[in-house]
């Protein structure tokens, strides 16, 4: 199991299926000419206000798709992982994992257009962490590969037996 590049692809995409749960993907700024700077960062935890006068920053709950699209995906990949008996499920399955991976993104987008009517005027910044779903679906790519072809070597060794 471990001995298969594709269970190391998977092992990847779960460690920063992760870490994108905590990390802030976007960045939210009122535009300069309001009487406030306000600063928010958006994570699959929820909204974050960072300039605000209290200790404790204000989070806003409620943004459960994207908490839900962030978690499905290192859960999906472990449990590819224990797969591998099963390759073509587990391809299927990582094509599933794939489309999550850009699914993501339309989260993403509609957080974006849903903050931009909330605030009036307000400017986003994507951060650098956004990028890690689409480094889980290049991965996830990879491994579908490798998966259809451990099984094509599997039924070639059927046919000469």
């Amino acid at each position: 199991m471990i001995q298969r590049i594709q269970t190391l692809y998977l092992l990847v995409i779960a460690a920063f299926g992760i870490a994108l749960i905590w990390l802030p993907v976007i960045e939210f700024v009122t535009p300069e000419e309001a009487e406030t700077l306000r600063i928010w960062e958006l994570s699959a935890t929820g909204l974050t206000e960072i300039t605000t006068t209290e200790m404790e920053p204000v989070v806003l709950h409620g943004l459960w798709g994207l908490l839900v699209t962030t978690a499905l995906i290192p859960i999906l990949a472990i449990a590819d992982i224990f797969l591998y008996k099963k390759r073509i499920l587990q391809a299927r399955l990582n094509i599933f994992l794939a489309l999550l991976c850009l699914g993501y993104y339309g989260v993403i987008a509609i957080y974006i257009w849903l903050m931009k009517m909330s605030v009036e005027g307000v400017e986003w910044m994507l951060d650098i962490w956004v990028a890690i779903p689409l480094i889980n679906f290049i991965l996830t790519l990879m491994a579908t590969r490798r998966i259809l072809k451990d099984e094509a070597l599997v039924r070639a060794a059927d046919r000469i037996r």
